[in-house]
């Protein structure tokens, strides 16, 4: 540091006196103030150097950094990917009081803001992944898990929901000109029915265009070949091609959850081809699950096992992966089928007195319910984000006049799923969450390295849409608000696409995994949408049934 432009070269500072000193100092600093008052954003500029320094991922302050890719792309870029959610935010403050309603105004600009971010995932769809599984938007690139463009099916029936036609006649013609599925593929039989089965159905329902029932039909015959097994307990992987299945390369067991949530789609398949075969393989299933030891209080282990027709790794009790969609299911096949199934139903409504029994407890020190897990016994407060399907299934259930406490626990637990969200520092929610139980704890949540993650998920957004159906409280709209706009501004890829993030704790850098899953086109985007729509015809919850992917099939008329 020299002080040449106030003194000679050769007066060294430690020769001066204190009073010269203490006068240069003040100088410096009235300099300094004047420059800062004078240069708003130098103080921006500096902050903005140092923390590049820091980490060089890092070119912005913002909340929404622009990160860059080895090849130098722009992946999140603050001026583009924030622009929109900038603009809507300050056009639409969110009202004082968060059950106040939107202006219609407000609500318009929301479903615009949905129809904005389906076009920019679908943007980098279609540029960098058109007739591949998934998109890698931030290399620029795809993933491959069926080979069978599982993003582009999952996503016809949310485009003709938002009107989007001219997406969507682009992505038929690719369906009727370049998808086949004579290959020499293994395919998993759950996510390919939930997905590919139950996207195919519920486009031809909503356009009366038989060439998706015909796909419909031949991905359906070619899934059979996974019932043919000792217990009728279907293998988990499938050939279309060969015609052959197995189990994993692991196991012989198959998960209670991916055998029990393909019943919707192989019923209706059935139920428009005549052919009864479909709707009697998966009929099997439920009858056997419904008579097996193993249960406790109708809640049902993860596994079970396609020689014996046996659950096995008994004692361990979730409404997490692997389990979660049975429950869903069984309510969801006694609306499709007109409500008439008793086994069904009594199934649901002795499973949701388990979870009461032995899931349900409260968080310290806010007191937020939740649905733990147990194991052999033992309790543990954990709890996987796809538990937050459970909200809205209880409160469906609740509208076909199923108990009114199930509405009351639809509330809380949905009040628990926000704050998954509101209580991380980007407000999004991570995969798994622990709540505090002990007196005297700070916080309600606390989330393990390993479950920071966010892969788009829809459960969350997905009860919001069945409680402001049911209720209009325009409280369950605000909350959804607010999670597109953290979508926007921590997953949103400026060259098209939206990204699954490694760290929802971490705004400064939450690590992007670059995947865009099928399912935020197929279900996170439709849910939103549905929920910010006044067209209360628009897929209306007393005619359509979703399936676990949220692809709606019909309930079935009284004559079925």
């Amino acid at each position: 540091y020299s002080l040449s432009p106030l003194f000679p070269p050769a007066l060294k500072w430690k020769q001066l006196s204190r009073l010269q000193r203490s006068l240069i100092l003040c100088v410096l600093v009235l300099l300094f103030i004047c420059g800062i008052a004078s240069y708003p954003t130098v103080t921006e500029h500096i902050r903005g150097n140092a923390l590049c320094a820091a980490h060089p991922k890092h070119s912005s302050l913002s909340v929404s950094l622009k990160l860059n890719t080895t090849g130098g792309a722009s992946v999140i870029d603050t001026e583009q990917a924030t622009k929109g959610t900038k603009d809507m935010e300050n056009k639409d403050e969110p009202p004082a009081n968060p059950e106040a309603k939107p202006s219609e105004e407000s609500v318009a600009v929301w479903l615009e803001a949905v129809r904005e971010a389906f076009r920019h995932a679908w943007r980098g769809y279609k540029d960098f992944a058109w007739g591949h599984d998934e998109l890698r938007p931030i290399s620029k690139s795809y993933s491959e898990w069926f080979g069978l463009g599982l993003t582009l099916i999952d996503a016809l029936d949310t485009m003709w929901i938002m009107g989007l036609k001219e997406e969507f006649e682009e992505a038929k013609a690719w369906v009727a000109s370049e998808l086949s599925f004579n290959r020499n593929v293994d395919v998993n039989l759950f996510e390919s029915t939930i997905r590919i089965l139950g996207g195919l159905l519920s486009t031809y329902h909503l356009t009366g265009d038989t060439l998706f029932l015909d796909k419909a039909k031949d991905i359906g015959s070619r899934l059979m070949p996974a019932f043919n097994t000792p217990s009728k307990i279907p293998y988990s992987d499938v050939n279309i091609g060969k015609g052959t299945a197995h189990p994993p390369r692991w196991t012989s067991d198959s998960t209670v959850a991916e055998v029990t949530s393909i019943q919707l789609e192989f019923r209706e398949l059935s139920r428009l081809t005549q052919e009864p075969q479909y709707q009697a393989s998966v009929a099997e299933i439920m009858q056997q699950v419904h008579k097996l030891d193993g249960k406790l209080d109708g809640l049902v282990p993860m596994f079970i096992n396609t020689n014996s027709g046996q659950f096995t790794h008994q004692g361990i009790y979730t409404l997490g992966a692997r389990a979660d969609s049975y429950y869903e299911y069984l309510l969801k096949q006694w609306i499709q089928g007109g409500r008439k199934e008793d086994q069904l139903l009594e199934d649901y409504l002795q499973a949701m007195e388990g979870v009461k029994k032995n899931m349900l407890q409260k968080s310290s020190p806010n007191g937020l319910t939740f649905v733990g897990e147990l194991s052999h016994g033992q309790f543990s407060p954990k709890m996987d984000h796809l538990v937050c399907f459970l909200p809205g299934t209880l409160a469906l259930g609740a509208h076909f006049g199923l108990p009114a406490d199930h509405m009351e626990l639809a509330k809380e637990l949905m009040e628990t799923c926000y704050q998954m969200y509101v209580q991380m520092e980007t407000g999004l929610s991570p995969e798994i969450v622990h709540f505090n139980m002990h007196q005297g704890s700070v916080r309600d949540i606390e989330v393990k390295l390993a479950d920071r993650h966010n892969l788009l998920r829809p459960e969350t957004v997905e009860s919001l849409f069945y409680l402001y159906r049911f209720t209009k409280d325009h409280k369950y709209r605000q909350w959804g608000w607010e999670v597109l706009q953290n979508f926007n501004k921590y997953t949103k890829v400026s060259s098209g696409g939206f990204t699954s993030i490694n760290n929802v704790r971490d705004p400064e850098y939450p690590s992007p995994r670059d995947k865009m899953e099928s399912f935020f086109l197929g279900e996170t985007l439709k849910y939103l949408y549905l929920l910010f729509s006044d067209e209360p015809d628009l897929i209306s919850l007393d005619h359509y049934v979703f399936n676990t992917e949220a692809h709606p099939l019909p309930i079935w008329p009284a004559s079925a």
